[in-house]
């Protein structure tokens, strides 16, 4: 029998509280670890909780939707006033062959673990957007600072401006390397050759390992570009204590000097 789920994956927060939204729940969950929870409610309807702020739900209406997600309002971190979403469709044929479409999964059977992966995936496609986009913030403001200095030869930026901006990239660097498991596949994949396909496949369908790569190299240039205003800071705050010690000098010669004379 043909039947057709509805995947919905939305960054909601920077992070939830996975620990909190457990207790929060009353049932036991399907699955969980420090960093997901995953809750089965029967009838192929999911909620699945990533600790880097998002949700994927399946088998549920927009209008369920928006109230799950209020639900666990309190347990987030920095909310997301605007989410950023991805849905995505499981068709179940009997008998066919596991493919792939433009949003859409084709699979002979469903069960609770071939919708996990799925749902693992599509979340893991949808932090790398909210990651890609980030990086490309971060890119841009680099790129002003870059022009400034092409057209005045200065670097219009204060220490400690630039060392919260050092500190935003690294973070972002960190979160990354926390949150996103591209080549670490989920353990219930090791052991079942249906799964390790089905989980290779959509990471190859979302492209996650490709736009991994191109978030990591904006990420290099953006180091590179750092350490180049670094070393131009730390020229600039050299030059500013040469001064100093010069001025220093001269206020002792005019001070021996107006002792000699008077």
């Amino acid at each position: 029998m043909e039947k057709t789920l509805k995947l919905s994956a939305i960054l909601i927060a920077n992070q939830l509280d996975i620990k909190a939204i457990k207790s929060f729940f009353d049932i036991k969950p399907f699955a969980d670890t420090s960093t997901e929870l995953l809750y089965s409610f029967g009838n192929d309807r999911y909620h699945y909780y990533f600790n880097y702020g998002v949700v994927v739900f399946a088998g549920y209406s927009e209008e369920e939707i928006t109230l799950a997600v209020k639900s666990v309002q309190n347990y987030m971190r920095n909310p997301v006033l605007s989410w950023l979403r991805d849905d995505h469709e499981i068709s179940v044929v009997p008998n066919s062959e596991m493919a792939f479409e433009f949003d859409q999964l084709i699979v002979d059977h469903l069960d609770p673990k071939v919708v996990r992966i799925a749902m693992f995936n599509l979340a893991q496609s949808v932090a790398l957007d909210q990651y890609h986009a980030v990086s490309e913030n971060l890119l841009t403001e680099i790129k002003g600072f870059t022009r400034d200095l092409e057209h005045t030869g200065k670097l219009n930026i204060s220490r400690k401006n630039m060392l919260k901006f050092i500190g935003k990239a690294l973070n972002t660097q960190n979160d990354i390397a926390d949150n996103i498991y591209i080549f670490d596949a989920p353990e219930l994949v090791w052991d079942d050759e249906y799964l390790d396909s089905l989980h290779k496949g959509l990471m190859k369908h979302f492209d996650l390992r490709v736009r991994f790569s191109e978030i990591e190299y904006t990420l290099r240039i953006i180091e590179d570009n750092l350490s180049v205003f670094r070393e131009i800071s730390q020229h600039r705050e050299s030059n500013i204590l040469e001064w100093i010690v010069i001025m220093l000098i001269l206020v002792e010669v005019l001070n021996l000097l107006i002792t000699k004379l008077f």
